[in-house]
């Protein structure tokens, strides 16, 4: 292997990856779906696929609520709406054949003070919406369509007359905003075709995300669907992802709080911890888990028995030059890796940074194990952080690859080890 710059290669670290024991067992039969169920049609929805049932939804959410709780059912069928708004006590459920489509007019979505990209701004609200509802459960074996081909229209046109548009420039509704919530469960439905976001999870606790299929066009634009985030993590405790598939044209996974000169001021933004995502197959996107682009302090983040396919990139940390953060204590182990877009990058986030006239922060990236990956890839990556970054005890361990262009790019690490790693049929050297 050759390297950009001489490795200096300190002790044996081990990192200090999240314990599994936040891992949130499977639910065999969940009492929460055996409340009362309310099915939408008994309220004046219509599947076919034409007309906008937010009213009649909503109407059957709002009954749910107002009788103590229970679970609103989408049935066989195609239910067109714009956003609904899930209340304390209420469940979403959808039947196999049945359809939750998301309108093509932006105005059938209102436009609230709501969380994105690290702040709180007036912008359209999800399909699926979700404030202080603890005991949350979305589930079945239907489909949530997001119907998103004109608002990526629309973004692709705003790109080509501005090339350094920014992402909100363009309003598009999220999937699924669930806001402050704890003890969800979001299981077995299938997502495809959101206008911006899948899964945006924020500010909640013990979230367990199980075997959910996320997609969305990831080829080159306007053939592909912008910003359609798989799941959002957002300033998020104890959250599991489990046996879910996810191929969209941006990241799988991303990791979020907040961002600028003063985030580690924000309280809005508490550090993400305990992030278990495990036996999940991930095909194309821009990160298998994505840290950043808004993000202060994230721990304890478990990626392990993953396959992963397509064009993809394993460990991606977006380092933001106006932006303190600390990341540490990530695992990614037990790997099958046959995907283009390399091991590492790790790197500047320059994209729209702002340092509001301050002196650039330091940010920090330690304790990071990469080991038990097999496959094939296009490129080791990059490890290269801010001029004031410090970036220590890396380890990659009992990894075998075939690799096509076996260069990796350093800037300054401190404890980088390497153990039983052979690449294109030889043992890796360091010296």
């Amino acid at each position: 292997m050759r390297l950009l710059k001489h490795l200096s290669i300190g002790a044996a670290v081990v990192a200090l990856a999240g314990s599994a024991a936040y891992s949130q067992s499977s639910i065999d039969h969940d009492p929460l779906l055996d409340r009362e169920r309310y099915l939408i049609t008994d309220y004046g929805a219509v599947g076919d696929e034409s007309t906008i049932n937010t009213e009649a939804i909503q109407k059957a959410i709002d009954t749910a609520s107002e009788s103590g709780g229970g679970v609103v059912v989408i049935p066989k069928g195609v239910f067109r709406s714009g956003s609904i708004f899930i209340k304390p006590g209420v469940g979403l459920h959808l039947e196999k054949g049945g359809v939750l489509q998301g309108s093509q007019q932006l105005e059938d979505y209102p436009k609230l003070n709501t969380r994105i990209e690290g702040h709180f701004e007036p912008w359209r609200m999800a399909l699926v919406n979700a404030q202080h509802v603890d005991q949350l459960r979305i589930t079945g074996e239907g489909l949530l369509d997001g119907n998103g081909e004109p608002f990526w229209a629309a973004f692709w046109q705003r790109r080509e007359e501005n090339p350094n548009c920014t992402n909100l420039e363009v309003e598009r509704p999220r999937m699924m905003f669930i806001d402050q919530c704890k003890d969800v469960l979001i299981q077995g439905v299938s997502l495809q075709d959101s206008g911006f976001w899948n899964i945006h999870v924020y500010r909640s606790q013990d979230v367990t995300i199980d075997g959910v299929s996320i997609t969305s066009p990831n080829g080159t634009p306007p053939d592909r669907a912008p910003s359609s985030d798989g799941i959002d993590i957002d300033s998020c405790q104890r959250v599991t992802v489990r046996d879910c598939f996810i191929t969209v044209g941006d990241d799988c996974i991303a990791i979020k709080g907040t961002k600028g000169p003063d985030a580690l001021e924000d309280e809005t933004s508490p550090p993400v911890e305990d992030i278990l995502v495990e036996n999940c197959r991930f095909d194309s996107g821009h990160g298998v888990v994505t840290l950043g682009s808004e993000a202060t302090i994230v721990r304890n983040v478990t990626v392990r028995n993953c396959t992963v396919t397509g064009w993809n990139k394993l460990v991606r940390l977006k380092l933001r030059p106006d932006t303190p953060q600390t990341y540490e204590n990530l695992l990614y182990e037990n790997i099958v890796y046959e995907a283009e877009g390399g091991i590492f990058d790790i790197k500047p986030w320059k994209q729209f940074f702002d340092l509001k006239g301050q002196e650039p922060p330091r940010s920090v990236v330690r304790n990071v194990t990469v080991r038990n990956v097999k496959g094939w890839t296009g490129k080791w990556g990059e490890i290269v952080g801010n001029p004031l970054d410090t970036i220590s005890n890396f380890s990659v361990e009992n990894v075998e690859l075939e690799i096509e262009s076996d260069v990796m790019t350093l800037g300054q690490v401190d404890g980088l080890r390497f153990k039983n790693v052979t690449v294109n049929g030889k043992k890796l050297q360091t010296e």
